[in-house]
């Protein structure tokens, strides 16, 4: 009897070191924290945005829509537009600003790493951004290019066809490269700020990108967030609510057709589903779900915003 019970005593120990390897091996992708870089961002190369290196006094007026920073010049003007109409609801942010450094992103407590996230609303407030969107999560992810305020984080190339990514540039204009064939040192080198790995690229050189044969996700309504480039220091920031009663979502291209409507020459779509948030003037204005029960945020590893005064 003993002799036959020692194959089922090896299997079970099998299964088991199996199970367990599983286990940690999903635990550590989307559950364990792995803190990699701890940022202080007052040593962000991108951080130093005062004409002159000195303190200014500043006229600034709020309203629920707006926001405009000035002195003799207009520093930053933001409008923001809430749109209702066939089945969805999503939120613009117009903004124009006079200094590229004005464009940042920060990272869920102020840390690179896996699996380290905040809430939208809670890393913006804690970077004093006068308005933000979720960013590219890169945290969910171990490859692609990422670039933070001036410095390398990550150089691990994506694999195609999800392999294109947004940088913005020191003159804060957008442009795409492609993973594998750039390298993020030399990038940071010709002044390269900011870039995010997600995608896919919705408009270049001013025409829409065909995406509905190469993503299978963008045939679906969801909720969507967006960015897009009109002209020098001209942005655009779309976040589409989705998943709820009031609002379906919205697939890729109608999202790329909201920003190519608004005049967008560049565009490129970031982490949406319960992901997509917009941040202005203290609070979360959208109606962020992960699954069209609940509202409220959830946690992401990073943010892009506009500074505060």
């Amino acid at each position: 009897m003993k002799t036959k019970r020692i194959p089922y005593l090896w299997a079970y120990i099998v299964s088991l070191i199996l199970v367990t390897s599983i286990l940690y091996v999903l635990l550590d992708a989307f559950l364990i924290p792995k803190s990699l870089v701890v940022v202080d961002p007052t040593e962000n190369p991108v951080c130093d945005v005062t004409p002159g290196g000195t303190q200014v006094d500043k006229t600034v007026d709020i309203t629920d829509t707006s926001y405009s920073e000035s002195q003799t010049v207009v520093y930053k003007n933001i409008t923001i537009e809430k749109v209702q109409e066939n089945g969805y609801v999503y939120y613009v942010a117009d903004i124009q600003l006079s200094n590229p450094a004005y464009l940042r992103t920060a990272f869920a407590k102020n840390t690179f790493g896996r699996n380290i996230n905040q809430y939208t609303s809670t890393i913006a407030k804690n970077n004093k951004a006068i308005l933000a969107i979720n960013g590219d999560f890169y945290g969910f992810r171990d490859k692609g290019l990422i670039i933070r305020n001036g410095v390398l984080y990550r150089d691990n190339p994506r694999s195609p066809i999800d392999n294109r990514t947004l940088i913005i540039d020191k003159n804060g204009d957008f442009k795409f490269v492609t993973e594998g064939e750039v390298n993020g040192e030399s990038l940071v080198a010709e002044g390269v700020t900011q870039s995010f790995s997600f995608g896919p690229v919705l408009i270049e050189n001013g025409k829409l990108v065909d995406t509905s044969k190469q993503y299978w996700v963008a045939a679906k309504a969801n909720p969507r967030v967006g960015i897009g480039q009109i002209g020098p220091l001209h942005y655009l920031f779309v976040v589409v609510d989705g998943r709820t009663g009031t609002s379906d979502g919205m697939t890729l291209p109608q999202l790329a057709q909201v920003l190519y409507d608004r005049g967008a020459i560049t565009a490129y779509n970031l982490d949406g589903g319960g992901s997509s948030t917009m941040f202005y003037n203290g609070k979360v204005i959208n109606r962020p779900t992960t699954d069209g029960n609940n509202i409220g945020e959830r946690g992401v590893s990073d943010i892009i915003y506009i500074t505060g005064k």
